[in-house]
């Protein structure tokens, strides 16, 4: 089988289950001629299972128009902001403290992260887990 030529890759961030052709996805894809409707479907069955959560996908679309896509894990401020409850981050960063993560929280957000982080470790990945929850404003219990 000859491999396909990639004309271009894209990122969006989509809300779980809840994809339509309409902006912002039909904005940044329409130019690319891929099936919409096909984009759409397919997303909204593979990401139903985590519904209400923004994930990031990663599109290779092909010089035939055809796409494969990569379902990331959500962004970790996403995730921070779920786990502690609050609605946005601080705007005067860590010097605002709008909120608290405690250790097993920290470590289930570094769990979910991991495959996505530049970190080989769970210790790891709490590390830059908690440096963006520090600088969204919110404390984490022990540091």
């Amino acid at each position: 089988m000859a491999k396909k030529k990639i004309t271009k890759i894209v990122k969006l961030q989509v809300p779980a289950g809840k994809a339509t052709p309409a902006p912002p996805v039909g904005t940044v894809l329409g130019p690319t001629g891929i099936n919409l409707q096909e984009f759409v479907t397919k997303y909204n069955d593979a990401t139903r299972d985590r519904m209400g959560d923004i994930l990031p996908v990663e599109l290779t679309i092909f010089e035939d128009r055809t796409f494969t896509f990569v379902i990331k894990t959500p962004p970790t401020a996403f995730l921070v902001k779920k786990v502690t409850g609050i609605k946005k981050g601080s705007v005067k960063g860590s010097k605002d403290v709008v909120g608290k993560l405690t250790q097993a929280q920290l470590k289930e957000i570094a769990e979910i992260k991991l495959p996505d982080l530049n970190a080989y470790t769970v210790e790891d990945a709490m590390k830059i887990v908690a440096g963006t929850a520090k600088n969204m404003g919110v404390e984490v219990e022990g540091e």
